[in-house]
């Protein structure tokens, strides 16, 4: 009776199984019923001329475009409309209309429209640390400051511009700033040393959550090596930046590489770095502002036998700014904890902007 008993029971949950999965609709009809009169049955968007709106709704077969946004944005917009990522109202809410279910099973579909899968998908673009390379590839502009906590409290800041070209590659220009003590006494404004770098994404696992890249960096003498706003020398820096997303909406990051003068010069040896990044993130309400604390590990060492090795944390947070989620802060401290000798603590801190997302006053 009881062997009959589990038979029946396994019998009745294989066919409420059944009818569940019959019941699902797919993306295709999910698509067709709710996003097709304006975007398209071929994901192309309508012209305005057809539709009669007053802007063309999003051509979802652009690569380029629609493939840099992660899922949850894409749900955000799904399920409350464009206003909860800062863009168009006529773009509508469907959070009552589709389950979370449907959600992302339209999601995913549309995904489907981009059919070049070698372009990388914005899940794996991972929040930004402070020091540490990210594989990702990005259209950015990022202003970083790190303030000595020492007398007599050197400034250090520097403007990033990375932009993104082909599929899978990246060009940077970075460019240094310093207020800083010079040798008669004196505090000076001063430009360091220019450096350009370009990073190719090798892999791009979005079912993994891996990325990584491969990536070189040429930094210039252009700053003053007397003043103390360079080093006066060439310097090469080959470099290896992987992701992985981790369980829990939690991640890590880690670069290694080398710093190589192109010549002997006093006070400036080949460098071996190890950075590693790991934090989470957490949403204010399903889909609201994102709040990503992390800790870097920053290890690094002179090339040489008896060279000590010296070890930074830095503790940080960022926190998403606009509703589009393009513009970022992050505040973290920097903390010398192992051969701390002539290294001051720093608060450091960056403003970030994804540019290709839209501009500084948009998406708020």
């Amino acid at each position: 009776m009881r062997k009959l008993s589990r038979t029946m029971l396994f019998l009745l949950l294989l066919l409420v199984a059944r009818g569940a999965a019959a019941g699902e609709r797919s993306g295709e009809e999910i698509y067709q019923s709710t996003c097709a009169s304006c975007h398209g049955g071929d994901g192309r968007g309508d012209p305005a001329s057809r539709t009669g709106l007053p802007l063309a709704p999003a051509d979802f077969t652009d690569c380029p475009r629609t493939n840099r946004e992660p899922d949850h944005d894409w749900r955000a917009v799904v399920a409350e409309g464009g206003p909860a990522r800062g863009f168009h109202r006529l773009m509508p809410a469907f959070g009552e209309v589709l389950s979370e279910r449907e959600q992302e099973i339209v999601v995913e579909y549309v995904r489907g429209f981009c059919t070049d899968p070698v372009w990388p998908r914005g899940d794996l673009n991972l929040p930004r640390a402070l020091v540490t390379e990210k594989a990702y590839i990005e259209d950015e502009v990022v202003f970083t400051t790190a303030v000595d906590t020492d007398s007599p409290r050197r400034i250090d800041s520097q403007l990033l511009f990375e932009y993104r070209f082909l599929r899978r590659q990246m060009f940077e220009v970075r460019v240094p700033m310093s207020l800083a003590p010079i040798p008669d006494g004196s505090r000076e404004v001063g430009l360091g040393d220019m450096a350009f770098a370009l990073k190719s994404m090798l892999v791009a696992n979005h079912r993994t959550g891996t990325a990584l890249s491969l990536g070189g960096e040429v930094v210039l003498p252009t700053g003053n090596q007397d003043k103390g706003f360079g080093k006066g020398v060439v310097i090469f820096e080959p470099f290896v930046a992987f992701g992985q997303i981790l369980p829990w909406d939690s991640f890590l990051q880690v670069q290694t590489g080398a710093e190589i003068p192109a010549k002997e010069t006093a006070g400036v040896d080949n460098e071996g770095f190890l950075r590693v990044a790991i934090g989470s993130t957490f949403v204010h309400g399903k889909y609201g502002r994102a709040f990503t604390p992390m800790v870097e590990t920053i290890v690094f060492r002179e090339i040489k036998g008896d060279a000590p090795t010296s070890v930074d944390l830095i503790p940080e947070i960022q926190i998403s700014l606009s509703k589009r989620q393009h513009i970022l802060g992050c505040l973290g401290a920097r903390l010398p904890t192992v051969n701390r000798a002539d290294r001051s603590p720093q608060v450091m801190a960056y403003l970030l902007w994804d540019f290709f997302d839209g501009g500084l006053f948009q998406g708020w």
